[in-house]
């Protein structure tokens, strides 16, 4: 177990803590950020595209022109594909693109997410996920002065004013760790976590389902 430095939002040192080897000191397996990155932006797509078919284009009931005798292939409709605003063959429809990925594969993604961030020196505990104003303008002047422009916050609770502090911010994903995923923490590239998320962090990368076995 690695002891790190537990931080204030002005970056002091207010205490020490060791952080679970099992989480944080894995080995980066890049083959599974892949995976996982992949299935999180397929389970994100709307699959709402759809183009009409020549069933579905309006019009195309009389029959363009005479069968023979004008030099042209037959055709039966205005709406054949071939012609223009006809309809689309073998067109896009509605789908969905979710799929499943088994569950220890997305515990060892967060576990190779969480050890990258920690090799890097991009992952910081704070003692309290705290706003006083719950202003915008609060929490990017504290995220400056740690020296992040893209960040992951992590909390264990959920606090009314972190999250109106942080809505609008685009260089910023605040939850707690029921919202952790692999893809927010490899594109905001650091990662602030509270104190007391660090143990609902450990149960989302199965540790306590390990412990109670």
């Amino acid at each position: 177990m690695a002891k790190v430095d537990i931080l204030d939002w002005d970056k002091k040192k207010v205490g020490q803590i060791e952080l679970d080897a099992a989480v944080f000191e894995q080995p980066v397996k890049k083959d599974v950020l892949h995976t996982l990155v992949k299935w999180q932006l397929a389970s994100r797509r709307s699959g709402t595209h759809k183009a009409k078919s020549k069933g579905e284009v309006r019009g195309g009931g009389k029959k363009p022109f005479k069968q023979k005798g004008t030099g042209s292939a037959r055709q039966g409709s205005s709406r054949s594909p071939l012609n223009p605003g006809g309809g689309v063959a073998f067109g896009p429809k509605p789908r969905n693109y979710s799929y499943s990925v088994p569950k220890k594969i997305k515990q060892l993604g967060l576990k190779s997410a969480l050890s990258y961030l920690f090799s890097n020196e991009k992952l910081f505990v704070i003692d309290e996920m705290s706003s006083s104003e719950g202003k915008t303008k609060e929490l990017a002047a504290r995220l400056k002065n740690f020296g992040l422009n893209k960040v992951v916050l992590i909390d264990g609770n959920v606090n009314q004013k972190m999250t109106r502090a942080s809505r609008n911010l685009e260089t910023c994903r605040y939850y707690t760790t029921a919202g952790l995923n692999v893809y927010d923490l490899l594109k905001y590239d650091a990662a602030i976590v509270s104190k007391n998320s660090l143990e609902g962090i450990a149960a989302r990368c199965g540790l306590t389902e390990q412990a109670e076995k």
